[in-house]
């Protein structure tokens, strides 16, 4: 019970912390003149409010969290956040269901990206940039923030920090403290995106649509502020700013750290994750103007490698944005798309899926259980870059493919037993457990997920959450050892 007390205490804190986050949409408000100033005031302040009420609830249960306790604290924190976060959008949008909006601020928080909203452009400035904002917060993580701010007032944060990311290298520290570790991410996290902020203003983006767009395309969550997305500016040099920034976004921002302490770029050579992501990217990318340019889709090779590498990039990398209408390619382009989608991403960036370090570890074990049936009796350790990988881990991440994909199947037979048809079902199951963005069919880069009912929209909010949180954090809490003492 004490320890129960202590997660209510820690989300009482945090959900008083996230009503601060308010702040911006507020001043944008101001600014933009657009009336929606004291709906936000009215969410900060119920937000704070039962922030405080939780708090003062749990006020003596103060400590340290257990790991059972931090993988409580991180669920509820990512379930309580977006149910909060709603509050905006359900004043201001009087039409839009509670099942809409939570669906919406899950897709935001989780940097998925997938929207239900139509009529983006019209919508008051600060609704916008509410919803980039949450892309950009869920992109380094909430937890990561609470991990530099806990401590502060009084509850550690390494069990956190090992809830949110229970990959293979999460014990792997940049420094000492881990609170020390979460201020230096988001310091590069911050600076990187104040570089694409300014790099899409010169592209020729006004400043709205600048912060909107680089606070999707760092957090990789793909929102935008119009509907047809990118597609709107039809402008091949925001395309190449934003594939940049999207490459970044994908990559290890503990190597981005390093590159940036060091004051060498030594690091990114060393990173092999990082080089096996950019090698998939470019190889696909050329591979894929190539196959559309043989069949026709674009009657230039060049202008089917500037559509097909935006739109391949910002999907594999699983931000979201489109600047055509892939639903439309040959089924193959947009099938390998997805397919990228769920391993490119690199451990330790804002992307999704299984992460191309757990792809590495299948490959690499694939090729060990060949040796040995060559070879029964040879001693043949994992590496990958120089370091040993232990069995452990070998065998963690074999366990997590297993429920990967039995996840997957599980939600796409829930769609289809509600009617969905099998291309619209599986695309949007695949986009949002990891968090991707579009899917194909009914769900496709030209529609949304506004034309779902409410139980697939649920389903879809369902598969958000599990891949946002890597499917063991979730999945955890339904065992029945969980709840033993």
């Amino acid at each position: 019970m004490k320890r129960t007390l202590t997660v209510v205490h820690a989300l009482g804190l945090m959900l008083a912390v996230f009503s601060l986050t308010y702040l911006m949409p507020i001043l944008a408000s101001l600014i933009y003149h657009d009336g929606t100033a004291i709906d936000f005031i009215y969410a900060l302040l119920a937000t704070a409010l039962i922030g405080v009420l939780l708090w003062l609830v749990s006020y003596r249960q103060r400590g340290e969290l257990s790991i059972r306790h931090g993988y409580l604290l991180v669920v509820a924190m990512w379930t309580a956040m977006p149910a909060v976060a709603t509050l905006p959008l359900l004043l201001v949008l009087p039409d839009l269901s509670f099942t809409d909006a939570y669906f919406e601020t899950m897709s935001g928080l989780t940097t998925t990206g997938a929207t239900v909203l139509t009529g983006l452009e019209n919508l008051p400035p600060a609704i916008n940039i509410w919803r980039h904002e949450l892309n950009w917060l869920g992109g380094m993580g909430i937890i990561v923030l609470a991990v530099a701010i806990l401590p502060l007032l009084g509850i550690g944060g390494r069990q956190l920090f090992k809830a949110e990311t229970p990959g293979p290298m999460k014990d792997a520290a940049l420094t000492p403290r881990i609170t020390e570790t979460a201020r230096n991410l988001w310091l590069v996290y911050l600076a990187i995106t104040l570089a694409c902020i300014a790099s899409l203003k010169v592209a020729g983006m006004n400043w709205l649509d600048a912060i909107c767009h680089a606070f999707a395309a760092m957090g990789l969550g793909g929102f935008s502020t119009y509907d047809a997305s990118v597609g709107h500016f039809d402008s091949p040099v925001i395309e190449a700013v934003l594939i940049v920034f999207m490459l970044i976004a994908a990559m290890n921002f503990a190597t981005h750290f390093l590159v940036w302490r060091g004051k060498s770029f030594k690091p990114y050579a060393h990173d092999k994750e990082g080089l096996a992501t950019i090698a998939a990217i470019v190889l696909s990318c050329i591979g894929i103007a190539a196959f559309l340019y043989q069949q026709g889709t674009y009657t230039n090779f060049w202008t089917a490698l500037r559509h097909a590498s935006f739109n391949l990039v910002s999907v594999a990398t699983d931000c979201g944005f489109a600047s055509q209408d892939f639903n439309l390619w040959p089924i193959f382009a947009p099938m390998w798309m997805l397919l990228l989608s769920s391993v490119v991403a690199s451990s330790g960036s804002t992307g999704g899926g299984i992460k191309m370090v757990r792809t590495l570890i299948l490959f690499k074990q694939g090729g060990r259980e060949l040796h040995k049936l060559l070879h029964p009796a040879a001693v043949n350790p994992m590496k990958i870059g120089g370091a040993v990988i232990p069995n452990n881990v070998v065998f963690a991440v074999l366990g997590f493919i297993f429920l990967y994909f039995m996840t997957v199947v599980t939600l796409t037979f829930a769609l289809l037993i509600s009617g969905l048809d099998f291309i619209s079902a599986f695309s949007a199951i695949i986009a949002c457990i990891n968090n991707a963005g579009p899917g194909l069919g009914v769900v496709g880069p030209a529609s949304n997920f506004g034309g779902l009912t409410d139980f697939q929209t649920w389903v879809c909010t369902t598969a958000m959450l599990v891949g946002r949180l890597e499917i063991f954090t979730v999945l955890i809490l339904f065992t029945p050892q969980f709840w033993r003492r």
